[in-house]
């Protein structure tokens, strides 16, 4: 049987990491070391131009058409033109890793979508996100399949975008191992956080990471925990502005430290150094900070929203979303109890390891191998 010839949406790769760009680049090497596949990794957008190549994994091969991303989404938000095969040429099975397949005469398509925020909280989102609902209602009325990463968010696409249970397919993600070596130093850590004693918030700012509740929860706790410092991760996003407002109120500011985009060994020192990871979202599609904390035995606590309960278990302690009263006592447990830290700490690496890329590129081969056949 000859392999599947997948073109697959690399333009996440270009700029800076994110979710989305996690899984991308985690499911196109592992992809790549397949011999049931054949992967090229595409870009539709002029930002991509040229640099398309040097990020995408080894054994991809690459495909760029300059193309700005918004013109194509709004045209395809009401037509069916472009054909994708301007940008991936012929290939059996095309898959948009960003909540948009480009309409192909073809070939089958495939849609990850990691979340449905446009849909059930529209106000955290940023204008251009407002267009996914339609855009994979579009796809699926092609034909299109659509993955995600997770079964709570499945469950949202069939409810909330009327898409048939039989054209949703959960494969949850893979998170890249850590080495040895390569396990980040705490020492470092709390030097680069400028604290020994911080909670660690990681992740673009944006509305729906409930970051300004987290800065009131983290007041509750400084007046009465001199030593407590609360450090943020992340580059700017839409939700800074508000972020930027809840620190100014805070009786504690000169506690608040926020380092903007970190490269990935000080992001490592900082989370090892950690006393715990803070998730305070308002809705999560998946949840990668958590379970890269997970890894490095760090304790986390997060809102139990979104996928979060069914990706992280009982590896992490959830308290309820928006509950800002017990997302406070929650964090003031872990900070105060050293055997309660140890035994969060200590669940969260074997919890992390169940999510492997070959296990996530498996599945992802056999939802292609569905779509093509139902494409005939």
């Amino acid at each position: 049987m000859r392999p599947i010839d997948v073109a697959v949406d690399a333009t996440p790769l270009i700029g800076a990491g994110t979710g989305v760009a996690t899984f991308t680049r985690g499911a196109l090497q592992a992809l790549a070391t397949r011999s049931d596949v054949r992967v090229t990794g595409y870009a539709m957008s002029v930002r991509g131009r040229g640099q398309l190549a040097a990020v995408v994994p080894s054994g991809v091969t690459t495909r760029s058409r300059s193309m700005p991303a918004g013109l194509l989404t709004k045209l395809w938000s009401s037509s069916d033109q472009p054909p994708g095969e301007w940008w991936t040429g012929r290939v059996d099975v095309v898959h948009g890793t960003n909540f948009v397949v480009p309409p192909m005469r073809h070939a089958a398509e495939v849609v990850t979508v990691y979340d449905l925020t446009s849909v059930r909280f529209p106000e955290l989102c940023a204008p251009a996100s407002l267009r996914y609902p339609e855009l994979i209602r579009r796809a699926v009325r092609r034909g299109a399949w659509v993955h995600t990463l997770a079964a709570a968010i499945a469950e949202e696409v069939i409810d909330l975008l009327d898409v048939p249970p039989e054209r949703v397919r959960v494969v949850p993600s893979g998170l890249d191992p850590v080495a040895d070596d390569e396990r980040g130093d705490p020492t470092t850590g709390r030097a680069i956080a400028g604290a020994d004693l911080y909670v660690l918030a990681l992740g673009t700012i944006e509305p729906r990471k409930g970051l300004p509740s987290l800065v009131r929860a983290f007041d509750r706790l400084a007046g009465t925990r001199p030593n407590l410092h609360l450090v943020v991760v992340g580059p700017d996003g839409w939700g800074t502005r508000a972020f930027g407002a809840a620190v100014g109120m805070s009786r504690h500011p000169q506690r608040i430290r926020r380092l903007g985009w970190v490269d990935a060994a000080a992001r490592r020192d900082l989370v090892v150094g950690a006393r715990l990871l803070a998730v305070p979202s308002i809705y999560e599609g998946f949840g990668y900070p958590a379970l890269e904390a997970m890894a490095a035995a760090t304790p986390v606590v997060a809102t139990a929203v979104g996928s979060l309960p069914e990706v992280l278990g009982d590896a992490a302690r959830l308290v309820p979303g928006g509950d800002i009263d017990a997302f406070t006592e929650a964090l003031a447990e872990v900070v105060d109890d050293d055997a309660v830290a140890a035994d969060l700490g200590g669940r969260g690496p074997a919890r992390a390891a169940t999510f492997r890329w070959d296990a996530c590129a498996e599945g992802l081969v056999e939802l292609y191998r569905a779509a093509r056949g139902a494409q005939g």
